[in-house]
C-alpha cells in the first residue's frame, strides 16, 4: 500500500507493472467491475502490458449498458403519451430497446429531452405544469442520491407533475451472480471505487468470505488500478482471500452516511432485470410505497409485458458477463460502431465495446500516465 500516495507518478506505474510480472507464477483472471475502470485500463495499455500474467475480464460495470429493454420500452411508451415528457441522461437516448431507441421514438414524435441531472427534470416539470414530466433514472448506487434529492425537492415544492421511472441497479448482487455461475472464470475482483464512495466497502466482506475471492477497491488512475491488481495477484499467489481498500483517499469503510441516509428514505431494495442477465435478487432499487405518487410505474400503470429481450446480432449479454471480449464479436467494428451501434455497450461512453473501438482501433503509447 506504500504506492498509494504516488498514484499519478508514471515511474511508479512502470514499477508496479514489473512487480506484478515478477510475482506471477501463472496467468490470473481478474474482473474489473466498472466501465470507467475498463476505459482507464485500455487507454493506458495496462491490459496489454500485463497480458502474459493477468487476463482482465470486463464486467457489467456500465449502468447504461445494463438497463433492460423493458425500461426503454416503458420510457418510449410514456414519451408517446399525450402531454407527457420523458427526461433522461443523453447516453440513454440511443440505447436500443426491443423496438428501437428513445431517439428513434423522438423521430416518431415521441416527447423527450436530455438532461444533465434529475433536478433538471424537476425544473422542467415546474416550467411546464401542463405536462407530466417523467425522469428515467438509471445508474448504480452512485447516482441514486441525486434521484432521491430530486424526489424530495419535488415534494417540497409541491410539483405534482413530476415522477420517476426507476431503473437504478446495485453492483454487489451482480458480482454474486457472476461468482456463482458455473461458467465463472474470475479469480479476483477490482471493485468500483465510485460506488464504494457511497456504500462503503464493508458490505464486500461477506462476498469475500462466501466465495473466497480477493476483492480490491480501486480508483481510476492507472496506478490506482495497478495497485489493486498487485494486491489481488499477491493474495492469489499466497492462496489468500481478503478485502482491501486501495482507494482510501475517497472510500471509507462505511461510505457516505448522508447520501446513504437519503437513499434509505426514498428507496427499497428490489429484484431487478439487468440487460443480458437474468433477474438479479436484490439487484436494484425501487421507490418506497410512501413515494407511490412519484413512481411512474404506478402512476401510469406500466407493466413488464415486454420484459423478454429480442435476440439480435449483438452479443452484449456475453460481453457484459465477461464471457467474451468485444473484439470476439463478429459485428464489432463492422455492423456495430459508435455511429451505428447494435447494442448498449457500444452506445455508452462507459461501455466495453466503445472502449475497445476507441482504444484498439488507434495506436497509443503505454505510458500508464
Amino acid at each position: 500500500m506504500k504506492y498509494l500516495t504516488e498514484y499519478r507518478d508514471p515511474q511508479h506505474a512502470h514499477h508496479l507493472v514489473d512487480r506484478i510480472r515478477e510475482l506471477s507464477t501463472q496467468r490470473w483472471t481478474i474482473m474489473e467491475v466498472c466501465g470507467g475502470q475498463t476505459h482507464a485500463l485500455l487507454r493506458s495499455g495496462i491490459d496489454e502490458a500485463l497480458s502474459e500474467c493477468v487476463e482482465l475480464i470486463h464486467g457489467p460495470g456500465c449502468p447504461v449498458c445494463v438497463t433492460p429493454a423493458s425500461a426503454i420500452q416503458n420510457a418510449i411508451h410514456l414519451s408517446m403519451r399525450p402531454h407527457t415528457l420523458v427526461a433522461t441522461f443523453g447516453d440513454m437516448l440511443r440505447v436500443p430497446g426491443n423496438h428501437g431507441s428513445l431517439l428513434d421514438a423522438q423521430a416518431e414524435k415521441g416527447n423527450m429531452k436530455a438532461v444533465y441531472s434529475p433536478m433538471d427534470a424537476v425544473q422542467l416539470a415546474r416550467n411546464n405544469p401542463e405536462q407530466e414530466v417523467v425522469f428515467l433514472a438509471v445508474g448504480f448506487e452512485t447516482t441514486a442520491p441525486a434521484t432521491a434529492i430530486a424526489i424530495l425537492q419535488a415534494a417540497q415544492l409541491e410539483v405534482k407533475n413530476f415522477s420517476v421511472l426507476c431503473s437504478h441497479v446495485c453492483v454487489l448482487p451482480a458480482m454474486k451472480l457472476l461468482a456463482s455461475s458455473k461458467q465463472n472464470r474470475v479469480q479476483g475482483f477490482l471493485a468500483a471505487g465510485h460506488v464504494c464512495t457511497l456504500t462503503g466497502f464493508e458490505e464486500y466482506a461477506g462476498f469475500v468470505e462466501q466465495f473466497q475471492m480477493p476483492v480490491a477497491v480501486t480508483g481510476f488512475e492507472p496506478t490506482d488500478l495497478l495497485v489493486g491488481i498487485l494486491e489481488v495477484v499477491t493474495q492469489l499467489e499466497q492462496q489468500q482471500a481478503n478485502l482491501i481498500n486501495c482507494y482510501p483517499r475517497a472510500v471509507k469503510r462505511n461510505g457516505n452516511h448522508s447520501a446513504r441516509q437519503i437513499c434509505e428514505q426514498i428507496f427499497d431494495v428490489t429484484n431487478r432485470q439487468w440487460r443480458g442477465m437474468q433477474v438479479i435478487p436484490n439487484g436494484g432499487l425501487c421507490l418506497k410505497p410512501e413515494w407511490a405518487s412519484c413512481d411512474a410505474e404506478i402512476k401510469f400503470s406500466l407493466s413488464d409485458d415486454d420484459q423478454q429481450e429480442i435476440q439480435t446480432d449483438c452479443r452484449s449479454g456475453e460481453i457484459l458477463t465477461g464471457t467474451i471480449k468485444p473484439s470476439e464479436c463478429s459485428a464489432f467494428g463492422n455492423q456495430c460502431t459508435p455511429q451505428t451501434p447494435l447494442g448498449a455497450p457500444m452506445v455508452s461512453s462507459e461501455g466495453a465495446c466503445a472502449a475497445y473501438y476507441r482504444y484498439r482501433n488507434n495506436t497509443f503509447t503505454k505510458d500508464y500516465s
